[in-house]
């Protein structure tokens, strides 16, 4: 199995490559430096060089948080091009030899503030968001062709994402979980490697991972 995580340079994208390669895997786990999401021509030239991808994680992310009042329009295109126009550009350059093959998967990673999103991520939430119906029209377009494509809501985890917030926020979220605990980069992970190789029949499918009530 050949896998690409992209984003790989954090603490998530690092754990779910772990997982992946100690489950037989060929992973390749780009950071922005091999990988720019948001380039055209650095997607397709890594993706030239990677031959025959079996699982593709679009994992690269940014969150940009603002008011609207105060989100310039650099913030609105920058969140909308590494989240939402990285995936797609990504996951355009597999799902070709995919379908010619007649066998792959895709996997997006949401996030929670796809389905409840807080203020200030007006951006983040609009990718973030826009993934999950992407998902659904290629999960229909590519299962033709023996291709899945599905999306992860991985919950909140302490990642270098979420460092930056302040306390109160992640007590705030953290009361909104049933279990009184937030999600691990690790039990993510696995679910992932899980999902990938002992569900080869689910498609078109939004999985979300931590105890906060969809």
């Amino acid at each position: 199995m050949k896998a690409v995580v992209t984003g790989a340079a954090g603490g998530l994208g690092k754990a779910i490559a772990f997982s992946l390669s100690g489950n037989d895997g060929d992973v390749l786990a780009p950071g922005k430096e091999e990988l720019d999401v948001s380039s055209p021509s650095s997607v397709k030239g890594f993706f030239e060089s990677a031959d025959d991808v079996d699982l593709l994680v679009c994992n690269a992310g940014i969150a940009i948080d603002k008011t609207i009042a105060k989100m310039t329009e650099e913030d609105w295109s920058r969140v909308i091009d590494v989240n939402l126009k990285g995936a797609f550009l990504c996951a355009r350059e597999v799902s070709r030899a995919m379908a010619k093959r007649r066998s792959g998967h895709i996997l997006f990673i949401s996030s929670f503030s796809a389905l409840h999103p807080p203020v200030g991520q007006a951006n983040y939430s609009a990718a973030k968001s826009a993934l999950l119906g992407m998902m659904k029209s290629m999960a229909q377009e590519l299962g033709r062709r023996n291709v899945r494509v599905n999306a992860v809501i991985p919950g909140f985890m302490d990642t270098k994402m979420t460092a930056a917030l302040s306390d109160q926020i992640k007590q705030d979220v953290l009361g909104r979980h049933v279990l009184g605990r937030y999600n691990t980069p690790e039990a993510v992970a696995d679910f992932i490697t899980y999902l990938h190789q002992h569900m080869p029949h689910t498609s078109g499918q939004v999985f979300n991972l931590d105890s906060r009530i969809v």
